[in-house]
């Protein structure tokens, strides 16, 4: 893929990511969800090689660079069959709140680790009844007694909270009461993996992953003053810089599915010969292909302005960016996997080519962590000024 937009430095952290990823390739993740265990071996040398923390601030061991540098190590696991999903929760959603509104000791506790892969955070926000109308989650969090140093009680249901049972901590979004107008604000909480109160069980699902989905009961989850992150009156502009970076790696995730998906099929059709040509030389088996070559790139130029707006502060633009990329990206990894799969025939469906499993994974992104229908809510909202059915 072309990358004429992005500097040399990108460009070598592009090739340094492929060459790491393709050490490891899609039989290693294969492998991993086999037996049930989890990407521990490409995880710690991501870490080691400073590709986890490339977003995070260099005063706590990071890389000091951005959503741009995050999102190329991400796209290029992936496009290597090997994405790391928790990359899109740990340093982009966590790392970045953190860093950017946490207090000095929340800084100092949780960043080196999280940079370093040591530490890993997960992230609760989507709720049974609420999906994904945040204006409705129910998780509330009440003061045990006055003052500012009083504990907090948080109580609440979470679901589709991936890799709690590897996490250190989650970061859960609940909500607290304005005294002044009596209604609920917007909170993040960092809550231990063994605090009282904090339980578990995994949801099961259709779809291969070595990262395990949890439904998350908070009853009466015991937190000190300090658990809050940031300021409790900027509680949703908090949230929102969080999630930016969630859309963002989410397109990444996408595109680089996406990508290893098409090249399989390239590969394929290159060299399958059924006639006297290889049938990638039938258009029929070659423009499709083409297609999906072209809206993988158009997706990614909108991850690339996406991460542009978040690294220069612009919060406002990158949610209209980030928004419009996971949406590009969602509908493009869709169509390059169905394609891919369809380029190989009956070899599409067979665990040799590895491709099968794909159709299932192709649609988280286009359903989480927002669903197309509601960024398009946002952009006929946000961007078109057309009134709101809800």
């Amino acid at each position: 893929m072309s990358t004429v937009l992005e500097t040399e430095e990108h460009q070598a952290l592009r090739a340094a990511v492929a060459a790491l990823g393709k050490r490891y390739g899609r039989d290693y993740m294969t492998s991993v969800v086999r037996d049930g265990d989890h990407p521990r071996e490409l995880w710690a040398e991501a870490a080691k090689l400073g590709y986890l923390g490339v977003n995070l601030p260099e005063e706590y061991g990071g890389g000091g660079s951005g959503m741009a540098e995050l999102s190329i190590v991400l796209e290029e696991l992936g496009a290597a069959g090997s994405p790391l999903l928790m990359m899109v929760v740990s340093p982009a959603i966590c790392g970045t709140v953190i860093a950017r509104f946490g207090t000095d000791a929340q800084k100092r506790q949780w960043l080196p680790g999280l940079a370093d892969g040591s530490l890993t955070m997960a992230f609760g926000i989507t709720e049974p009844d609420a999906g994904s109308n945040s204006h409705r989650i129910t998780t509330t969090a009440r003061r045990d007694g006055s003052g500012a140093d009083a504990d907090w009680l948080l109580t609440g249901r979470k679901v589709f909270v991936s890799g709690v049972d590897i996490a250190d901590a989650t970061l859960v979004v609940g909500r607290t009461e304005d005294a002044r107008t009596g209604k609920l604000k917007a909170c993040l909480f960092i809550v231990p993996r063994d605090a009282p109160g904090f339980g578990r069980s995994q949801i099961d699902m259709e779809l291969q992953a070595p990262e395990k989905q949890f439904e998350l009961v908070l009853d009466d989850v015991r937190l000190p003053a300090d658990a809050l992150v940031g300021d409790e009156d900027a509680g949703l502009l908090q949230l929102f810089a969080g999630l930016n970076p969630e859309r963002i790696m989410t397109a990444a995730f996408g595109i680089g599915m996406g990508r290893y998906a098409l090249a399989r099929a390239v590969e394929y059709a290159r060299t399958r010969q059924v006639w006297k040509e290889p049938i990638g030389s039938h258009q029929a088996i070659a423009h499709p292909l083409a297609q999906a070559h072209i809206e993988l790139e158009l997706a990614r130029l909108m991850m690339q302005k996406a991460a542009k707006l978040y690294d220069d502060g612009d919060d406002i633009g990158a949610g209209e960016a980030a928004n419009m990329a996971k949406y590009a990206a969602g509908e493009a990894c869709v169509k390059a996997v169905d394609q891919a799969v369809h380029t190989l025939g009956g070899n599409g469906l067979t665990r040799e080519y590895g491709l099968a499993s794909l159709i299932t994974a192709a649609r988280v992104a286009r359903i989480a962590p927002v669903s197309r229908e509601m960024i398009l809510n946002y952009v006929s909202h946000q961007s078109l000024g057309l009134p709101k059915s809800y």
